[in-house]
């Protein structure tokens, strides 16, 4: 099995681009076959050098390792389409000289003017054939008023196109429902139905993966591949990737791109279980390593229907992959700041916080209790240490003097001078320690806290409760 992914360097790497660059991976893993990395780059006006270098940092980071590709070539290279102009450029001769395409003069505006009649008509819009039938005196006079052609693919009439798509099952076409499509823009420049086509031939894929908005380009490409003697590759066209609400994934949605999850903290290996479990049925439902998912694989198992993206079920696999770091992974993951929390005790701070944590950022409360300045607190743990009253903490106080900081030493002493027990006693102590009402175990916590800070904040609260 060959497959490949083949993005445009128009933007960061959309979450459904990644699964199904994912799932073409996979397939490749699973047969022992190949998996392409082609750069279509035709678009030099919407085509960034940037985006394409965050396009191969996010499938490394992925841990998408690919076996050809731009940055390390392969038997069918170049693998970015800006490189192999010439090579469509003699396509495009053939079909010339076969009489399979023709040059089409209409402007954006003509093109527009025909599809709004089309829709008042009543009839789908497609391309009317204005071009298709000029005598050569017709296109001289129009090259003569400085017009310049696109070439335009001359589908063939009362023809029936028929493949076996592996996710949706047979599908047939008429040739006479596809309008007469560009394979070559003005500038001469291969447009997408064409060069993607052709390249997936000659480079050998056997299995084009792709969303289904790709399923009504296929029987333009198969028509192209035919006309040209080119072996067609098999094509699959799985659901599209929507948020929770079933709309298509956007920014209301929240972060949409790899780049984002990374930026956030998400591990590499939740998002692809995310990915590996959205629109793919496995005989597993269980957290994998990258290096199993292959093995679970299960093509034949791809959705047709549109698979729902929720940022919660993230979180559960998030959780997972951190539950699978060992200490020195979960400190290089929440970062360098770990190593010095709670006076040197990084370690021992990592392993009681780490149930505690989903992104890094969530560690910043945590660093401030054990060894920093607590924010203001918030309306509920303001009544808590109200509710508790000044005594409380001038016994807290005194307490600590005598416990240290062991925590059931101090609550056996405060529960016989407070009469107070259970969470009124634990939760005041836990609030003004941490600034929190939940959090890691508080006696843990107490012991990673300096002493002086200890006796400082619970002192803050004898006096101005």
């Amino acid at each position: 099995m060959i497959t490949r992914f083949a993005p445009s360097p128009t933007g960061a790497l959309h979450l459904g681009n990644a699964r199904t660059a994912f799932f073409s991976y996979l397939w490749a893993r699973k047969t022992g076959g190949r998996f392409i990395l082609r750069i279509e780059d035709t678009d030099v006006e919407r085509s960034q050098t940037r985006f394409r270098d965050g396009l191969l940092a996010d499938l490394r980071w992925l841990g998408l390792e690919w076996d050809e590709g731009p940055d390390i070539g392969g038997p069918a290279a170049p693998y970015s389409q800006a490189e192999r102009g010439a090579f469509y450029r003699g396509l495009f001769a053939r079909l010339v000289a076969q009489e399979r395409v023709y040059p089409c003069y209409c402007s954006a505006e003509d093109l527009e003017l025909s599809r709004k009649l089309q829709r008042m008509a009543g009839k789908p819009p497609r391309y009317a054939g204005t071009c298709r039938h000029l005598t050569r005196d017709e296109r001289a006079e129009r090259e003569a008023r400085g017009r310049k052609p696109t070439l335009r693919f001359a589908v063939p009439v009362d023809t029936v196109i028929e493949f076996v798509d592996t996710v949706h099952g047979p599908q047939r076409f008429l040739s006479n429902d596809i309008g007469d499509f560009i394979i070559a823009r003005e500038d001469g420049s291969s447009a997408f139905f064409f060069c993607n086509a052709v390249d997936d031939s000659i480079m050998g894929v056997t299995q084009v993966l792709r969303g289904d908005d790709h399923l009504t380009n296929t029987p333009r490409q198969l028509l192209v591949l035919d006309a040209l003697g080119m072996r067609r590759p098999d094509y699959g066209h799985v659901g599209l990737l929507v948020g929770a609400d079933g709309s298509p994934l956007s920014k209301r949605h929240g972060s949409t791109s790899v780049n984002e999850f990374r930026e956030r903290g998400f591990l590499s290996i939740a998002l692809l279980n995310q990915l590996f479990h959205l629109g793919h049925a496995s005989d597993l439902e269980v957290w994998l390593e990258k290096e199993s998912m292959p093995a679970h694989f299960r093509p034949e198992h791809l959705g047709r229907a549109a698979a729902r993206f929720d940022e919660a079920q993230l979180t559960h696999w998030q959780k997972e992959s951190l539950a699978h770091l060992d200490g020195a992974g979960f400190a290089a993951w929440l970062g360098s700041g770990a190593q010095t929390a709670g006076s040197g005790a990084g370690a021992a701070f990592i392993e009681l916080i780490r149930h505690n944590v989903v992104l890094p950022a969530d560690a910043a409360p945590w660093f401030a209790a054990v060894d920093g300045e607590l924010p203001p607190l918030g309306a509920a743990e303001r009544d808590v240490i109200a509710a508790a009253g000044p005594g409380f903490f001038s016994a807290a106080v005194g307490a600590l003097a005598e416990s240290g900081q062991d925590l059931k030493t101090l609550t056996k002493l405060l529960k016989e001078r407070t009469g107070r027990k259970g969470a009124d006693l634990f939760m005041p102590l836990r609030v003004a320690l941490t600034g929190q009402l939940h959090g890691p175990e508080l006696g843990r916590m107490l012991e990673l806290i300096p002493l002086p800070t200890v006796r400082r904040r619970l002192a803050s609260h004898a006096q101005n409760s």
